[in-house]
C-alpha cells in the first residue's frame, strides 16, 4: 500500500516521520509533496518527493496536511487523477465532507491527532463519508495506530471530539502552569521542581486511573478523606471551577464554528 502526504507542515512531517520509523512503510511505499521543495530535503532517505498531482495518482491512501483555506485548491488541482479506489484523507475538521463533495466526491475521511502522537499516544479521532469501505477503515485505523489509539466518531461530534483530545493537552497544561504559579507564592521551592513534581504525579495518577479501572470519583475519594486537608482543596475545586469549564468549551466550540464559516465559505 503507497501513502501520500500533501503539505509537510507540523502535521505532515509528524506523520511521515511516524510511517517511516514506527509503521516501518519503505521508502517506496512513501510519497510526499510541498509548496516548498526545500523543506522535503530532509525527507530523502524515508520518501520520494513528488508534486501534488504525482502523489494523489499513485497513492492509495492521500493525507491532505493542509491549511483549511488551501484544502479547496489543493483538492482542486488533484480531484481528475485521484482513482476511485484512493482513500482522500483530510486533517482539517473544520471542513465538512459536504463541501468537500462539491469539489470530488471520492472516498474520504476526516482525521484529527493529538500532540501526544509525538510519543505514539495519541487518541485520533477519525470520521468518513458514505463511500468508504470496511476495508478502508481497517486500514486506515491499522496505519494510525502507529501513532496511539484510533476513535470513530461520527462527523457532527467531531468538534467535541477535538476539545477533548487534540486541544486538551493545550488546556491541561495551561490549568496546571497557573496551579504550578500559584504554588510558587507559597514556597521556596524552586519552579523547575514544583513542575517536575506536579508533572510527575499527574501522569502517574492518570496512568494509575487507566490501569486500575478507577473514576475521578474513585481517586478523591481515596486522598481526600473527610475532614482532611486534600478535601479543603476538592472543594475549592468543585465549588469554583465548573463555570471555568463551562466558558472553556463554550468559547473554544464557538471559536470553532466561527473558524468552520469561514473555511466553508472558501467552498
Amino acid at each position: 500500500m503507497k501513502v501520500g502526504i500533501i503539505g509537510y507542515g507540523s502535521m505532515g512531517k509528524m506523520l511521515l516521520w511516524k510511517f517511516s520509523k514506527i509503521a516501518k512503510i519503505d521508502k517506496s511505499d512513501l510519497l510526499v509533496s510541498n509548496r516548498s521543495k526545500e523543506k522535503l530535503l530532509e525527507t530523502k532517505y524515508i520518501a520520494n518527493v513528488f508534486d501534488n498531482r504525482e502523489v494523489a495518482s499513485q497513492a492509495d491512501i492521500v493525507f491532505l496536511c493542509v491549511r483549511p483555506f488551501d484544502l479547496k485548491s489543493v483538492l482542486e488541482e488533484i480531484k481528475d487523477v485521484v482513482r476511485k479506489e484512493t482513500l482522500l484523507v483530510s486533517l482539517n475538521g473544520s471542513v465538512s465532507f459536504e463541501s468537500i463533495h462539491k469539489v470530488t466526491d471520492r472516498k474520504t475521511a476526516k482525521v484529527i491527532p493529538s500532540l501526544t502522537a509525538e510519543i505514539e499516544r495519541s487518541q485520533t479521532l477519525v470520521c468518513f463519508n458514505s463511500k468508504v469501505n470496511q476495508q478502508d477503515k481497517v486500514e486506515l485505523t491499522h496505519l494510525l495506530k502507529c501513532i496511539g489509539d484510533v476513535i470513530e466518531l461520527p462527523e457532527n461530534e467531531m468538534g467535541m471530539g477535538s476539545e477533548l483530545v487534540s486541544c486538551m493537552p493545550g488546556f491541561i497544561a495551561s490549568i496546571f502552569d497557573v496551579i504550578c504559579t500559584s504554588a510558587q507564592t507559597h514556597t521556596s521551592v524552586p519552579r523547575e521542581q514544583i513542575v517536575n513534581m506536579v508533572l510527575s504525579t499527574m501522569s502517574a495518577t492518570g496512568d494509575l486511573m487507566l490501569q486500575k479501572d478507577m473514576t475521578f470519583e474513585d481517586v478523591v475519594k481515596r486522598v481526600a478523606t473527610k475532614g482532611g486537608i486534600t478535601e479543603e482543596g476538592t472543594k475549592v475545586v468543585y465549588e469554583e471551577f465548573p463555570s471555568t469549564a463551562d466558558r472553556l468549551f463554550e468559547n473554544t466550540l464557538e471559536k470553532r464554528r466561527l473558524t468552520t464559516q469561514k473555511a466553508e465559505e472558501v467552498f
